[in-house]
């Protein structure tokens, strides 16, 4: 279930425009830096987020999210200084609000311009995706984690996502937040919710907490 609109929104555009400072001050070693995303240097992380916004805002939906489409947010970019990525994704970011701000609840609960679930649904996968690879882009370059309201979200958009691929019924009781469910409910799911979210996005061993692979909903 996604998280309220009221939480959501404004916790998208924080997280922005903290990606946008984060991106910034990078300099050209860190953007050379590898990542955790295979094949991706910490500033091919920066292109696709940036990427995608820009493309969200200008409307452009056709194809989003799949590997071909991601390739070209990337491949567009490269190159590009941190100036010029954080300029970027300022501007979008400006776009990004009108448009935020125009939504009611019933658009909220409506359909996604991609067709995949909600536009709450949607919006709420935009935060988590941003903090995520906001995570990869400190990791290559040796900062640490920064927890904040999107890791809830993050929480919440993976349980969604398990709901709908079919994984087992479970309720995620992470530390330091409330509960959510997989599939209606079931065994319970614990541990640390960073290593959660790293472990169902492919980022950490399953093992670690004690799941099996099918747990990655990129798999």
């Amino acid at each position: 279930m996604t998280l309220p609109r009221e939480e959501v929104v404004p916790g998208l555009l924080e997280e922005l425009a903290e990606f946008e400072a984060l991106v910034r001050l990078l300099g050209e070693s860190e953007l050379a830096a590898p990542s955790r995303c295979t094949g991706w240097s910490a500033g091919d992380v920066a292109g696709h987020v940036i990427g995608q916004t820009a493309d969200i805002t200008a409307g452009r939906f056709d194809g989003l999210g799949t590997p071909e489409v991601t390739a070209r947010q990337v491949e567009e970019r490269r190159g590009r200084s941190a100036a010029e990525l954080a300029d970027e994704l300022a501007a979008a970011t400006k776009i990004a609000a009108d448009i935020l701000a125009s939504f009611d609840d019933a658009a909220w609960d409506g359909p996604s311009p991609t067709g995949a679930g909600t536009l709450g649904d949607g919006v709420e996968s935009l935060w988590f995706d941003a903090w995520l690879h906001a995570d990869d882009i400190r990791a290559a370059i040796g900062r640490p984690t920064q927890p904040g309201p999107a890791l809830r979200a993050s929480v919440s958009h993976i349980a969604s996502q398990l709901t709908e691929q079919g994984w087992r019924p479970a309720t995620l009781s992470l530390d330091g937040m409330e509960e959510f469910v997989v599939a209606g409910g079931g065994p319970a799911v614990t541990g640390d919710s960073v290593q959660f979210v790293l472990v169902a996005t492919g980022r950490a061993d399953p093992g670690t907490l004690g799941l099996e692979e099918t747990v990655n909903i990129y798999r």
